[in-house]
């Protein structure tokens, strides 16, 4: 337990020290009015109350992490816990300030619509066949883990949970 605490820790410090570091890096504008306001369309666009923003940003970051998690810590150690502390603080939380930073900065675009204005028309579609099949892939695992998981806890066969996912 002392090693959870030790990871919780970690966490905390890399937020509050590293975090301050990669704002340095990016300069943010405070005075910069993000896409929800200056887009508004109450469909793509539309501002949030801070605690809905915080919530989707939880469930983003965790989704199924929160099953899989210690299932993994469990099967692979403390080694595994490490790793994930490690990218969530240099990987994981970087990589989603930035990606929406640079959204702020260009109007909402998404990141293929970026890549392609910096890199070309082809490098916009490579990554837009990347992000799909990126978003498939996490897609399925989506809706196959928690549904193998409930086969393994009550019985029933994976496809008809797959179902009830998807008709919820």
């Amino acid at each position: 337990m002392l090693f959870f605490f030790a990871c919780v820790a970690a966490l905390i410090v890399g937020y509050l020290l590293y975090g301050k570091f990669v704002d340095n890096v990016f300069t943010p504008d405070a005075n910069r009015t993000t896409p929800a306001y200056s887009m508004r369309d109450d469909v793509d666009y539309m501002p949030m109350p801070m605690w809905k923003l915080m919530f989707i940003q939880v469930l983003d970051i965790a989704g199924i992490g929160p099953i899989f998690g210690p299932i993994l810590g469990a099967l692979y150690g403390p080694v595994a816990l490490i790793w994930i502390v490690i990218g969530c603080i240099f990987a994981g939380a970087v990589h989603d300030y930035f990606s929406g930073m640079l959204s702020i900065r260009n109007n909402g675009a998404s990141v293929p619509e970026l890549v392609g204005e910096y890199l070309g028309m082809s490098a916009r579609q490579l990554m837009r066949v990347f992000a799909f099949v990126l978003l498939m892939l996490v897609g399925v695992v989506f809706v196959l883990a928690p549904a193998k998981l409930l086969t393994g806890l009550t019985g029933v066969e994976t496809g008809i949970l797959v179902a009830c996912i998807f008709g919820y």
